[in-house]
């Protein structure tokens, strides 16, 4: 890459960050809060009804063993920093979440010996144990094991004061998004954690956090801001763990601002719902993975154990049609067919660090089994694999002359990004047709625009693409799940075989149709080898129709 383009490069990412991610990096890196260690305030009274929160699968293997994005280790071999394990397993090793996991109960007396052996092996201050992000989501899990009736020994209620007063000189304010509100989620739990005028400081931080935050982080057709349905997923347990714990201290947050909170976390419960699969699992767009964030059946069962008023019945149907225009997600359904459809922003200008370059891809289920998916992700952090399931090639949707439709580098960011245009919508004598386009393609030489259209009716699905402008080259591309098996048929077309049983045919009634190999990752971890049904336009053009019975 040239110096001039590497420039170019920068300057279309840090264009649109606010002053304060600027700055704040600056003073995040040279400034660091004084390490308290003052007796910690009295621990508050449990007052009120906790419920019981949304559950994890177990990561603990046993006493001080662990097992993280499909990697086991033991405390005693690896210790509580080990750079031969990625930054993200760190992370994990720290949150702390096998103390709320399913099962927990039973593994009480680990947990107990786990917390002092923490306290007593990371000094304050120090190490991944103390970034910010870990050290929030580690004073939530331990306040509500405490809620549900564990209690913490005198060293570690000390370290938990401790851990809450470094965190309120370490806000992610350069980060902003969710991991300064799961900030002010950990200085909320740690205020109603403990009693007196320090503890009322850490709460009213949290919650003026909070009250600036939510109204631009959740959108007003009720999905998260970042548009991953995997973040959108942990913020919506966030909504309903902060009512959960106004509910066990009564009287401490005003019951407005518990209202406002119910009832965002019940706009955000339709939205996963909607953007969800028929297998409950979510759709993979931008940085989601399944197996991180409670599934929807999960957060509406803990939606009901807190008594919240939920307007639509569990299991009752969603409409042919269903969009979020905010989002810019869409969700097409017709009998035994759903479709979800990515017709929006990557996200925030300011913050696309969790963005794909996944403009107009789509999923399909088929008999409540995927059938067409996008790449999935495997992994944060930097290198070739991260690189390669963020770019377009990795999605269902069109790639022109080998590039992403959105400029995504590094491990998170962004420099020139698509934006959606022209969204049209028509539900008309059974039939369903969405088209729109988009414009990342426009700083290549011949400003090529792709424009897509998806028709929805009994039995078929049919997808057109046009490439209007100067290009050399443009492959649509439709990833299959790893369950379905591919075979050759007549022509330009291929039999589908699901897991179940069924089968469906994908024709190619225009462009040049080939089987690709290709990679699917839906869970942090191991990627799986799948195939791939690529389509050159011909023409500027491409059109396809999957038919099933």
């Amino acid at each position: 890459m040239s110096v001039l383009a590497g420039a170019g490069k920068y300057w279309h990412t840090i264009r649109h960050l606010k002053p304060v991610q600027v700055y704040g990096r600056f003073a995040f890196r040279l400034l660091r809060p004084r390490v308290d260690t003052a007796p910690a305030p009295a621990p508050a009274a449990a007052l009120g009804r906790w419920v019981e929160p949304a559950r994890r699968a177990p990561s603990m293997t046993g006493p001080g063993s662990f097992s993280f994005l499909g990697t086991q280790a033991r405390l005693q071999d690896i210790g509580w920093d080990n750079p031969r394990l990625e930054k993200l397993w760190r992370y994990n090793q720290h949150y702390f979440d096998d103390l709320n996991a399913e099962g927990g109960a039973s593994r009480a007396a680990w947990h107990a010996a786990l917390i002092a052996q923490w306290v007593a092996d990371n000094a304050p201050g120090t190490g991944t144990a103390w970034e910010p992000y870990p050290t929030s989501l580690r004073i939530v899990n331990w306040v509500k094991w405490m809620c549900a009736g564990n209690p913490l020994p005198p060293a570690a209620l000390h370290s938990l004061a401790v851990q809450t007063r470094w965190l309120t000189g370490r806000l992610e304010r350069h980060l902003l998004g969710n991991h300064l509100f799961a900030n002010a989620k950990a200085l909320v739990f740690a205020g109603l954690a403990f009693e007196g005028a320090e503890a009322g400081k850490w709460l009213a931080l949290g919650l003026r956090i909070i009250a600036r935050e939510l109204p631009e982080q959740v959108l007003a057709d009720g999905g998260n801001f970042e548009r991953s349905p995997m973040y959108h997923a942990i913020f919506l347990e966030d909504m309903l763990d902060l009512v959960n714990v106004a509910g066990a201290r009564p009287g401490r947050i005003d019951a407005g601002v518990v209202r406002d909170w119910e009832q965002t976390a019940v706009r955000m419960l339709g939205w996963l719902r909607g953007m969800s699969h028929p297998d409950g699992g979510i759709a993979l767009f931008n940085d989601a993975a399944l197996g991180i964030a409670p599934d929807h059946a999960g957060l509406e069962a803990y939606a009901r154990r807190l008594q919240l008023a939920l307007p639509v019945a569990a299991g009752a149907p969603l409409p042919a049609c269903q969009a979020w225009p905010e989002s810019g997600y869409v969700r097409l359904e017709a009998a035994e067919a759903v479709a979800l459809l990515d017709v929006g922003p990557v996200g925030p200008d300011y913050l696309p660090g969790h963005a794909h370059a996944d403009t107009l891809s789509f999923e399909l289920s088929l008999f409540r089994q995927r059938v067409i998916v996008n790449g999935g992700t495997s992994r944060y952090g930097l290198g070739p694999e991260r690189e390669r399931e963020r770019a377009t090639c990795s999605h269902s949707t069109v790639e022109v002359d080998g590039q992403s439709s959105s400029e995504v580098w590094s491990g998170f960011r962004v420099a020139r990004r698509a934006y959606p245009f022209g969204y049209a919508a028509r539900c008309a004598d059974g039939e369903v047709e969405v088209a729109c386009s988009h414009d990342g393609y426009r700083r290549l030489p011949g400003k090529p625009v792709h424009r897509r259209s998806w028709t929805l009716r009994n039995g078929r699905l049919e997808i057109a693409d046009l490439v209007s402008g100067g290009f050399m080259r443009a492959k649509a591309r439709y990833i299959l799940h790893p369950d379905v098996a591919v075979e050759a048929g007549e022509g330009q077309s291929f039999v589908l075989k699901l897991a179940g049983g069924q089968r469906c045919v994908f024709e190619v009634a225009a462009g040049r149709a080939s089987l690709e190999p290709a990679r699917y990752g839906p869970v942090f971890g191991p990627v799986q080898d799948t195939m791939c049904i690529a389509v050159e336009l011909d023409d500027k053009a491409a059109t396809i129709t999957i038919n099933w019975i």
